[in-house]
């Protein structure tokens, strides 16, 4: 048996949330390196389209509690070997904040030179849109109080940043897709945010001409 062969029968024994959320801070981390050199996984010939904005204050605010709580701790604890144990989880804690909102700010949504349209969320949520399933795109407000990702009824899912969505895809055809924990389903509607909305319709329809925009949803 070879080494490759014995780490993937070992990765089998491991349950697919907990593979995939080590995964996710793998990325997460890789992420982090490239925002400390100002890259972004972005590839040639492709349109960014961040989204990170909404939710920069939240990260920000919870660092700020997190380094607050881990110089509290570094107060009150009086035994030492508790205090080194819980100084290192505060300390992956600090950094797994700033990896998170990093692969937001160095992962953004993709529309590809052939039309096609990549929706992601850091390293969580990665779905990859072909140019023919594509029927509509308009941008369209909608303010949800729901988590991060919410499937709704007759294939509708929203991709929320900050409670709130700006573009809303109408496919052709039904397109699966990958929850961060590894749970599957098919997508006809697609709503996600984007910081500059319009200009992520436009490169979706590729017609200035027209006025893509709907009003205030509910």
């Amino acid at each position: 048996m070879t080494t490759r062969t014995r780490w993937a029968a070992a990765a089998e024994l491991v349950p697919t949330p907990v593979r995939r959320i080590v995964a996710h801070e793998v990325r997460a981390l890789y992420a982090l390196w490239l925002w400390t050199l100002r890259r972004r996984q972005v590839p040639d010939g492709a349109l960014a389209a961040p989204y990170a904005e909404p939710q920069a204050a939240m990260m920000y605010g919870l660092l700020f509690v997190s380094v607050v709580e881990t110089v509290m701790l570094a107060l009150l604890i009086p035994w030492p070997l508790v205090h080194r144990i819980l100084l290192v989880l505060d300390v992956y804690g600090i950094v797994l904040v700033l990896a998170l909102h990093a692969a937001c700010v160095t992962r953004p949504h993709l529309v590809g030179p052939d039309g096609s349209l990549r929706v992601r969320y850091g390293a969580l949520f990665d779905l990859h849109v072909p140019a023919d399933a594509i029927a509509s795109a308009r941008v369209d407000r909608r303010y949800r109080g729901r988590g991060l990702l919410h499937a709704g009824p007759d294939g509708e899912l929203d991709l929320s940043v900050g409670g709130q969505t700006t573009v809303t895809v109408e496919l052709a055809e039904p397109v699966p897709y990958v929850r961060p924990l590894g749970a599957r389903g098919l997508v006809r509607t697609l709503r996600f945010h984007a910081d500059d909305p319009r200009a992520l319709v436009l490169a979706l329809t590729r017609d200035h001409t027209a006025d893509p925009v709907k009003g205030q949803g509910g």
